[in-house]
């Protein structure tokens, strides 16, 4: 088991939790859904990272899969990608199925996060 880096913490009433968006190029999909969800009802930290990140973009590390206590994948393939990498509880992984087609802060886009990462970061 891998250290924590940023520990769920207690926040006023609150108790905040790491959510951790991955996508290939950390162009797009996942720096908008970071900037969406950025404390998303008081209860989550965001980051987001790529599994092959585009110049200026943030390379997916094991001291980020270790830092989150939730991991959303945009596709199918970045969910593989993380666990043939690196050491990570399964149940933390969930996959949006959001295709790489938007351009970053796209309305469609943000539409779509709302309706597939909200209620997941609203249950957990």
């Amino acid at each position: 088991m891998h250290k924590r880096n940023t520990p769920t913490r207690l926040v006023g009433p609150h108790l905040i939790r790491n959510v951790l968006f991955i996508c290939t190029a950390n162009r797009q999909r996942s720096p908008t859904a970071e900037s969406f969800f950025q404390n998303w009802g008081g209860r989550w930290e965001t980051k987001s990272a790529g599994i092959n990140p585009d110049q200026g973009g943030t390379l997916l590390t094991q001291e980020l899969v270790d830092w989150a206590d939730l991991i959303l994948a945009m596709e199918a393939i970045h969910a593989y990608y993380v666990r043939a990498h690196f050491k990570c509880d399964s149940s933390k992984l969930r996959i949006l199925g959001i295709r790489d087609r938007y351009y970053r802060d796209d309305p469609e886009l943000i539409q779509e996060l709302k309706e597939k990462a909200a209620p997941i970061l609203d249950s957990t």
